[in-house]
């Protein structure tokens, strides 16, 4: 009985990938046969071998051939190794693309291998091998750039995270609270998703940047302590300054009162901040207390300056009036004069503080003006000074006419030296007795 060779097996049944429009470009199949030493063969009894020069043996049995045409059997086998071909070309094309690790590569090479090794198809498998050892330097070297890369990413994070450990050390000894406070916040969640690098040293360096972080914390609160126990102090000492401020409100002595304020201003700065809604209320009575003062100061001080402003302009008027009696022809009359000008003068008041030296200046003059005149007066009328006067201009004509005598004895004995000194001596008090001349002369006016 002939026994019948099986039909082919439909596309959806063969043990192959489902066949792609092609390789990818740039890639091709190996060649599956050569017409002068074909790769395999089906022998008299249905069974496919294919060749395997680098094998155990010649050939190696791949599987069966029991209908048809034997040359049909070795091409259905030779579709399947240009199958496996396209498979390896996928592969290899993948290997170039992001996305398929060394390990799945690694994985799908091995599961090609295991097909050459235990071959179901009719080629070239040294090629196919050789391919696929190809593909496993390529996978290596991959696998090393990955390690590489693995070793620069993990230097940059350690790197990174120094960086910021590094930073939140400085932070520690920052009195910026709020600045800083939020930075070592901000620092934590930079932590939480920076990339990662060996458990260890990430355990040192997060010890490090949680100590810089609590030691911050520390000293913020020590701080803000230290600054509720002064504030608290503050509003007692404030308490008392606003009582002091209101007891002075309603204070007329102007100047006294108002050196107080200024003290008590600089006693409230040097206390220091209070807590704040204890500050607002405090400042608030404090400032009506000073405002209200000083208000009232300001009314007085208003009025006073529109008196002595009144004041300045008779005063001015005042001047020129006393000015007009310089230069002084009657001296009784003056005199009188001035008297009425200076109790008007003086029942006026003050001026402003600005003008008083100015105004009372004018006035000083006047006064100096009739004193000059009155001295003048009086030396006229010295008979004691009229006496001396009178005898010094006698004595010095007695000594005029004594030395002309010793002049002229001289000039008869031709005693030249003699005559000179008498000439020097008579001009010098020829001068004299004109100055006491005149000054007889004032007692005769």
């Amino acid at each position: 009985m002939t026994e019948q060779a099986p039909e082919e097996p439909t596309e959806s049944a063969r043990p192959h990938p489902v066949p792609r429009p092609g390789p990818p470009p740039g890639v091709h199949a190996a060649p599956t046969s050569s017409s002068s030493q074909p790769w395999g063969r089906v022998d008299e009894s249905g069974a496919v071998y294919v060749r395997t020069p680098d094998g155990p043996g010649p050939e190696v049995q791949v599987g069966e051939w029991l209908a048809g045409n034997p040359a049909d059997g070795v091409r259905f086998y030779e579709r399947k190794y240009a199958t496996l071909g396209i498979e390896i070309d996928l592969l290899e094309h993948r290997l170039g693309e992001a996305g398929l690790t060394p390990d799945d590569a690694m994985a799908l090479i091995g599961k090609l291998r295991d097909q050459v090794d235990r071959p179901h198809c009719v080629g070239d498998l040294a090629a196919l091998r050789q391919r696929l050892e190809g593909l496993v330097a390529t996978v290596d070297a991959q696998r090393g750039a990955r390690k590489a890369e693995r070793a620069a990413a993990r230097e940059r994070a350690r790197a990174q995270r120094a960086a910021m450990v590094a930073e939140a050390e400085k932070l520690a000894s920052s009195s910026q609270w709020k600045a800083s406070g939020e930075r070592f916040r901000a620092l934590i969640e930079e932590w939480r998703t920076a990339p990662h690098t060996e458990r260890s040293y990430e355990q040192e360096l997060w010890k490090r940047l949680s100590h810089a972080r609590s030691s911050f914390e520390k000293r913020r609160r020590a701080w803000f302590a230290t600054r509720d126990t002064e504030r608290s102090e503050a509003v007692a000492v404030k308490e008392k300054l606003v009582k002091e401020a209101e007891a002075l409100a309603t204070s007329k002595d102007w100047g006294p009162t108002s050196a107080s304020f200024r003290l008590l201003m600089q006693r409230w700065k040097d206390a220091g901040p209070a807590t704040r809604e204890a500050e607002q209320e405090l400042w608030a009575r404090f400032k009506t207390a000073q405002d209200t003062f000083f208000a009232a100061r300001s009314t007085v001080f208003d009025e006073r300056d529109a008196e002595q402003q009144a004041n300045f302009t008779k005063k001015q008027q005042l001047a020129e009036e006393a000015e007009a009696l310089v230069p002084i022809s009657d001296l009784n009359a003056a005199r009188t004069a001035l008297r009425s000008i200076q109790d008007r003068w003086a029942e006026i008041g003050h001026v402003p503080r600005a003008e008083k030296a100015s105004i009372e200046r004018r006035l000083q003059q006047v006064e100096q003006a009739l004193r000059g005149a009155e001295e003048t007066r009086w030396k006229r009328s010295n008979p004691e000074a009229r006496a001396r006067a009178s005898a010094t201009v006698e004595q010095l004509t007695t000594s005029i006419a004594k030395l002309e005598k010793q002049r002229t004895a001289a000039a008869a004995a031709g005693k030249s030296t003699d005559v000179e000194k008498s000439e020097a001596a008579i001009a010098a008090r020829r001068e004299w007795l004109e100055q006491a001349q005149n000054t007889l002369q004032e007692f005769s006016d």
